[in-house]
């Protein structure tokens, strides 16, 4: 495996929210959740994606996480379009739980119990170019097939009709976009009704594979470096075990950090106003670093975390992802969400399309560089791609497992799929899907329902290349 250090020139399944937990919480902490969610979810879509009422109470409140399913519908958003705010009452005692939009960084929920504050006290990301975030030309692509249009190979139309069929590759999928493209052309962009090139929606945990892409970026720059120990403040006492997990560690979800029974559960961050700095970096060790896999948010927030302390300056922080990687290579249609501390929640908060997504996929294709520039270090796509030496243990039932490489899901040993396919996944069917060896890029949006069988990708992949072979 390729090693990364810092200044180097030759750079020579579990989804989150898929694990079912039993809350541990009081039911006036399950109400504050369910009006933070609710808060959160109405303000990221309406301020980041442009989305109405009816379509947010479809999409974004059915068929989600069961601790707060039933109370979210109870619950009713105040949106303050001229303050892009959104406010939730639930309780005759407390406060609304309020969620804020800002520019470029999307929304942040306040902690529970707050109400009176300033919007200039926020996190902001300053010194960015502006974008529009409604306007996307379909830059670099030279070729489009089209939105919605059919692509002349029927095999291929098939399979995209069946993917917005619910039952067809799973029983809980819901598909709102997909897309399928190479280097030089979109072949397939479909969307559901009301969704356009511009609709963003959460990546869920797709957001780590981001991550690692913004933490490839200070590689290059020579901001950090993977192998060495991670940069916690919090974790700073000479005594201290943790001090020796490594950025590496974090990538390959081998921290060893005690992570909850399922290392997926993150409700006080997510949705109950907490902070990174709360939630991620007081668990104690309960495995060597490097030695157990453990699919965990905390260790991609730590590993974002460690970013924030190497920069060391607040205002360079919070424009660096979109000055380093996204606005480069076009990505200005995304909003990476922070909590009100300013860490950015990139284990799961960012809003962003399917175009956005297919950027990211292409510019992995080119082995990290765009229009001529260096974006990524040399070899880094392969390296995200490589196994970590700690993998998921193998399904009891036989079927095949996908790896873990650093920040991606590996797909080695999938009927109908080439050995070099890898993966970033997130929950409700988030899927961007590179396949090297055929130049290829597949997106999948959706909203899959909890609790049961989602969008099976590997099948459709496999499927979408056997039409492409039958051309």
């Amino acid at each position: 495996m390729i090693s990364f250090l810092k200044g180097a020139t030759a750079m020579g399944l579990l989804l989150a929210g898929s694990v079912p937990s039993v809350s541990q919480e009081t039911q006036t902490t399950v109400d504050a959740y369910a009006a933070g969610y609710k808060a959160a979810f109405t303000c990221s879509a309406v301020f980041n994606a442009d989305k109405r009422q009816p379509a947010i109470d479809e999409h974004e409140f059915t068929g989600i996480y069961a601790l707060v399913q039933d109370k979210v519908n109870e619950l009713t958003a105040v949106v303050d379009q001229t303050r892009k705010q959104v406010r939730v009452p639930y309780s005759d005692t407390m406060p609304p739980r309020i969620a804020q939009w800002r520019p470029h960084l999307g929304c942040v929920q306040l902690p529970v119990g707050a109400d009176d504050y300033e919007r200039d006290s926020l996190p902001s990301a300053d010194g960015l170019a502006s974008t529009n975030p409604r306007v996307d030309d379909g830059a670099p692509w030279a070729k489009s097939q089209g939105v919605n249009a059919q692509t002349g190979n029927p095999q291929l139309d098939e399979a995209i009709r069946r993917a917005f069929i619910r039952g067809e590759y799973g029983a809980n999928a819901r598909t709102s976009a997909i897309l399928i493209a190479n280097r030089e052309t979109i072949m397939a962009e479909h969307y559901i009704e009301g969704f356009t090139p511009t609709t963003s929606q959460r990546t869920w945990s797709v957001a780590k594979s981001i991550a690692a892409s913004v933490i490839g970026a200070a590689v290059k720059d020579g901001l950090v470096d993977v192998k060495s120990a991670a940069h916690m403040p919090e974790w700073s006492r000479p005594l201290d075990p943790r001090g020796s997990i490594t950025l590496e560690n974090l990538l390959h979800m081998a921290s060893g950090l005690d992570s909850n029974r399922a290392g997926n559960r993150t409700d006080r961050l997510y949705i109950g106003g907490g902070l990174v700095t709360d939630t991620s970096t007081r668990t104690a060790l309960e495995a060597i670093p490097g030695s157990r896999w453990k699919y965990a948010n905390n260790d991609t927030l730590l590993a974002v975390r460690h970013l924030r302390a190497a920069i060391d300056d607040d205002r360079t922080y919070f424009a660096y992802p979109f000055k380093a990687l996204l606005h480069k290579i076009g990505m200005t249609h995304t909003f990476l969400e922070t909590d009100w501390e300013g860490n950015f929640v990139l284990s799961s908060q960012v809003w962003t399309t399917a175009r956005d997504l297919a950027r990211l996929g292409l510019l992995h294709l080119n082995d990290g560089m765009w229009d001529g520039e260096r974006i990524l270090p040399a070899g880094w796509a392969n390296y995200v791609a490589t196994p970590a030496p700690a993998q998921p243990a193998a399904r009891s039932d036989g079927r095949p497992t996908v790896g873990y490489g650093a920040q991606w899901w590996l797909y080695r040993d999938f009927p109908g799929l080439p050995a070099d396919t890898y993966a970033a996944r997130g929950n409700r069917g988030q899927i961007l899907m590179i396949i090297p060896s055929r130049d290829l890029i597949l997106v999948r949006r959706g909203y899959d329902i909890a609790g049961g069988p989602g969008f099976q990708m590997h099948d459709f992949a496999a499927d979408v290349l056997t039409a492409l072979d039958a051309q």
